[in-house]
């Protein structure tokens, strides 16, 4: 589950998973106390409870942890966990595509910050169905689906309520963009076609499960898997 709280991601594994200690600034196990200033870089606590998600949670909701990179949990009780934290949110449904033509990756341009076409399911909707609708609205194209991605969460507060967006993503390959214009009404200000290392080159100004998005896919596509 990759889960990505104020743009830092939360990783949970399940112990017996492979960890490889020389990626990590600073290991942690259970009943070794942290405060929010201690996490810097890239950290591992390991044989973490609900009381350690907890607390993880509040301090990176409430704290500018600017030195954390990333958090990964592990636990033998990993779905168990996954569960406690889901609870602790309203799940809102949502999919979005990385659109590739001809090489070059679809990005857009929203907010100040560099993005992939996405947004919320309908009700009922199949989330394929619903990434390919949002896509196509918020680039004016057409696309169709070619494999998949993995999910990203997110949260983020609104209206008082915490919510945890889950995102189901998808590779599509383009097959018309003869008309492609951004959506304005979406605060979209630019839809633009870039290589591999144009995108590595923005990626600063995207956010972290964008960027994670679009990473997973490089690797895959490296790897010959999409």
């Amino acid at each position: 589950m990759n889960v990505f709280i104020n743009d830092i991601p939360l990783i949970l594994k399940k112990a017996g998973e492979k960890v490889y200690k020389h990626h990590y600034d600073l290991i942690l196990d259970e009943g070794q106390s942290f405060t929010s200033k201690s996490l810097v870089g890239d950290v591992l606590i390991r044989n973490v409870n609900d009381a350690i998600v907890d607390r993880i949670v509040r301090l990176m909701e409430v704290k500018k942890m600017k030195k954390l990179k990333s958090l990964t949990l592990v636990t033998d009780k990993k779905k168990r966990l996954i569960q406690h934290l889901k609870d602790q949110f309203k799940i809102v449904k949502a999919a979005g595509g990385l659109v590739i033509k001809d090489g070059k990756i679809l990005m857009i341009y929203r907010l100040g910050m560099w993005d992939l076409p996405k947004g919320k399911l309908n009700k009922k909707e199949i989330p394929k169905e619903g990434a390919v609708r949002e896509v196509e609205e918020e680039c004016n194209i057409k696309v169709q689906v070619m494999d998949k991605l993995p999910k990203t969460w997110h949260s983020y507060a609104y209206k008082g309520n915490k919510i945890l967006k889950r995102t189901n993503w998808y590779v599509m390959q383009c097959t018309d963009d003869t008309l492609m214009k951004p959506q304005a009404e979406e605060f979209i200000e630019e839809v633009k076609f870039m290589t591999p290392e144009e995108v590595e080159a923005v990626l600063p100004e995207a956010y972290s499960s964008i960027a994670f998005v679009i990473r997973s896919y490089l690797r895959a596509a490296k790897s010959g898997k999409v």
